[in-house]
């Protein structure tokens, strides 16, 4: 190429070497002659236009094929045609033609018309068929087996098979004609002059060799296409629901809690009992919460704690099993982990809280599920009060980017008073509910050695990764998509 000539893609010099002593080629052959894939071809013709270096030249041509009644013809002949032979074999009026299984009904009209139109037939005394000479091959029949072989451009019929083809078009599904655009591509004056010189070679990259030798001074390097499509790549990322909960995490610790953990499986009796929660209460019946079949555990707890949470039941239930106490559960909420963190060291002032995943034997709907992750987090202190754990909670929500906050009075059977907080979820237009807190009761602190109040609060984490993501079905963000998982920003704004 000439030297002054402007950077051109590889993909551009490709097709203006191909395009070097031919007249015009196609998009196909474009491509063929140039080794390159139709897509980069059009892609390349664009850039190329856009400069001035090739025209397009847009083409349709008309092609003549068979239709499925054309095919027929020519494998059993044309309906005229076999009217005649159902003649010769002395059937002469239309009934007995039919008769005959030679035609359909509805082809004995257009058959009798074209017959006559070829001067094959006539009618005689009493409307009986007759016929007038031998049959000869018609033009519509000559351009039926013509066609047989393959398409034809309209442009190559003579006269007589142009005749014969609106004949046929007259005749449903015999033939089919189509309109097939193409585009030719060429070199302008421009394009000419930019390749009257010699071709030079164009380095794709820089090599270190280049660069220790000193090479690169003389090394002309392709022109880069800012426009170009990159190649899309997924690269690992953390899954979203995950990025809530780290969230939730560092909130706490900068609130000034202790984050704790613990285990799983759990006793009834820091499941249930050390909650004042009665062993006769429906939640903890089969259809309500996972146990473990035939599995007991070792209450992990002192005796004056063990025998201080039986006196409770039996004063405010009136009965309390050590066998039911015993069984293991899936934990139905993370309360046992904070509870018993609290119950074993027995300070006076202290703020925890644990994340972690929870089991309910629930039915699975859009915004249920069997297993899911519940954040938690309790403060004791002497003087707490309820204004304090709204203030926290307002607090904690604040930092979440949640500004509506409200709270109504509810009943949980551990404490008192109890509060639900509602947040307003400006996607659906209205409050929705979001955690449920209280005041640990009397009769679940005393006994395990607890002096001070104790705030308590807790919920489920998908429910705020359901506000954070405009999200209506809590199922979406376990389902896998990869989809939905790629378009979930990094960063929420």
């Amino acid at each position: 190429m000439s030297p002054d000539a402007p950077p051109l893609h590889a993909i551009e010099r490709a097709l203006i070497k191909a395009l070097k002593n031919v007249g015009s080629l196609t998009l196909q052959a474009l491509a063929e002659k140039a080794n390159l894939e139709i897509d980069q071809v059009r892609r390349g013709v664009e850039w190329l236009k856009f400069k001035n270096f090739v025209s397009i030249e847009e083409s349709s041509t008309s092609f003549i094929s068979l239709g499925p009644r054309g095919q027929e013809a020519v494998n059993i002949g044309l309906p005229e045609k076999r009217l005649l032979e159902a003649i010769e074999k002395g059937n002469t009026t239309v009934a007995q033609i039919l008769a005959s299984g030679l035609l359909k009904k509805d082809e004995i009209n257009a058959a009798i018309s074209a017959a006559k139109r070829n001067g094959w037939i006539q009618f005689s005394e009493g409307g009986r068929l007759s016929l007038t000479g031998s049959a000869q091959r018609s033009s519509e029949d000559s351009l039926l087996h013509r066609l047989s072989a393959g398409r034809i451009e309209a442009s190559q019929l003579n006269n007589e098979e142009k005749g014969a083809l609106e004949n046929l078009k007259r005749r449903p599904d015999y033939v089919m004609q189509n309109e097939v655009r193409d585009s030719r591509i060429s070199l302008t004056d421009s394009g000419k002059i930019l390749i009257s010189g010699e071709e030079q070679n164009l380095a794709q990259k820089l090599t270190p060799d280049m660069i220790t030798s000193g090479k690169w001074k003389d090394v002309k390097l392709e022109a880069l296409d800012g426009d170009a499509p990159a190649p899309v790549v997924f690269s690992g990322r953390v899954h979203p629901l995950v990025v809530v909960i780290d969230e939730v995490k560092e909130i706490f610790v900068g609130l000034g809690f202790e984050e704790i953990d613990g285990p799983i499986l759990q006793s009834g009796f820091w499941n249930f009992d050390a909650l004042f929660i009665p062993q006769e209460h429906s939640a903890r019946e089969m259809q309500d919460t996972f146990y473990v079949s035939g599995r007991t555990q070792k209450i992990l707890a002192s005796g004056t704690q063990k025998r201080k949470v039986e006196q409770a039941h039996r004063r405010g239930w009136g009965s309390w099993s050590a066998e039911e106490a015993e069984r293991v559960v899936l934990r139905t909420h993370t309360t046992p982990v904070t509870l018993g963190a609290l119950a074993a060291s027995k300070v006076q002032d202290a703020r925890y809280f644990s994340v972690g995943r929870v089991f309910r034997n629930e039915k699975p709907s859009y915004k249920h599920l069997v297993e899911f992750h519940q954040v938690e987090g309790v403060a004791t202190a002497p003087g707490l009060s309820l204004r304090d754990l709204m203030g926290l909670q307002k607090e904690f929500y604040a930092r979440m980017g949640i500004m509506k906050v409200k709270f109504w009075p509810t009943y949980f059977p551990y404490t008192e008073p109890s509060l639900q907080s509602m947040v307003y979820n400006e996607a659906l237009q209205k409050w929705v509910e979001l955690f449920g807190m209280g005041i640990f009761r009397p009769e679940v602190t005393r006994p395990l050695g607890i002096k001070n109040p104790v705030l308590a609060w807790g919920g489920g984490i998908e429910r705020i990764a359901m506000l954070r993501f405009g999200v209506d079905d809590v199922r979406e963000l376990y389902s896998s998509r990869l989809a939905w998982l790629r378009s979930v920003p990094r960063c929420q704004l």
